[in-house]
């Protein structure tokens, strides 16, 4: 079934149309004007972007964990009595 006949057999759906663009990526042939990410690219992307945020956060602990050793680190220093 194309892309017209469809729209004249079912008027104008914006999600199975939105299926059958998605479908067009996930199998390499893209509609013309509706190229775009596949579905594992898709995937892919919003686990990446997941685990970036995990990471940013793990980064952020460990920067505070530092300063606040650090800062506990030079209470506790004994002057040199040189």
């Amino acid at each position: 079934m194309t892309l017209i006949a469809f729209e004249e057999g079912f008027g104008h759906c914006s999600a199975p149309l939105r299926w059958i663009a998605q479908d067009g990526r996930d199998s390499g042939k893209p509609l013309p004007g509706k190229e775009g990410l596949t579905t594992a690219e898709r995937e892919e992307l919003v686990r990446l972007r997941r685990r970036l945020r995990q990471v940013e956060q793990e980064r952020d602990i460990l920067a505070k964990a530092t300063g606040w050793f650090a800062g506990k680190s030079e209470k506790t220093s004994m002057p040199s009595t040189n």
